[in-house]
C-alpha cells in the first residue's frame, strides 16, 4: 500500500498571475511562480487498484485534472465553500458519465448548505432539469475520522477545524500528512 499526494494548485483565491493585475513580485521567467487555485489528489494503491480522492474543487479543476490524468474520483472532499474551492464542482460531470457512477462527497453542516443553494442540481435533478446529479452526499465532524473507501482500499482522513478569514474551515490529516488551504 502506498499513498501518493499531488497538489493539483496551491496558488491564492485569484491564483498566479492575476486578472488585470499580473505577476506581483512572482516572476514570470519562472514556470513555477504559475499558480493554479488549490485542490489536492491523494491516490493510495493497493492490491485491488487505486483509490482516488480530491479535496477541492477549484475554478481551475477542469485543467488540473487532465494535467494529473485523472480518469476516476473515488471521491471529492470540501475543505470549506469559498468559491476558489468549490467553483469547479462541474468539472467531474465527465468522470460521472464516463464511468457511470456517482462520486462521494464529503463536507461538513455549512458548506452542505452553501452547495445546495449554488449547486443543487450535483445532489438532485432540479423540476424541469435534463442532467442526473453527479453527487452523493456525506457528512463528516471536526475531529471524527472517516474512510473513503476504493479499490486501493480505504483513505482514513480526520477533520481538524481551523479558522480562515471569517469563517470557519477544514484541515485534513490523512497518514502523517496534514492538508491546510
Amino acid at each position: 500500500m502506498s499513498l501518493t499526494f499531488t497538489i493539483l494548485g496551491c496558488g491564492s483565491s485569484g491564483g498566479v498571475p492575476r486578472v488585470g493585475q499580473g505577476w506581483g513580485v512572482c516572476d514570470p521567467a519562472n514556470p513555477r511562480n504559475r499558480r493554479r487555485r488549490c485542490s489536492l489528489l491523494v491516490e493510495r494503491t493497493g492490491p485491488g487498484g487505486v483509490t482516488t480522492v480530491l479535496f477541492d474543487t477549484s475554478p481551475d479543476l477542469r485543467e488540473q485534472l487532465l494535467d494529473a490524468d485523472v480518469r476516476h474520483l473515488d471521491a471529492i472532499v470540501f475543505t470549506h465553500a469559498h468559491a476558489d474551492h468549490t467553483h469547479g464542482i462541474d468539472d467531474v460531470r465527465p468522470l460521472v458519465l464516463h464511468n457511470r457512477r456517482r462520486i462521494d462527497a464529503y463536507c461538513d453542516e455549512e458548506t452542505s448548505a452553501a452547495l445546495h443553494m449554488r449547486f443543487g442540481y450535483v445532489f438532485q435533478t432540479p423540476a424541469g432539469g435534463s442532467y442526473p446529479p453527479i453527487l452523493n452526499e456525506h457528512r463528516f465532524h471536526e475531529g471524527r475520522a472517516f474512510d473513503i473507501h476504493g479499490a486501493g482500499g480505504a483513505i482514513t482522513a480526520l477533520p481538524i477545524r481551523m479558522h480562515h478569514g471569517d469563517i470557519d474551515a477544514f484541515g485534513f490529516r490523512i497518514g502523517n500528512v496534514a492538508y491546510c488551504s
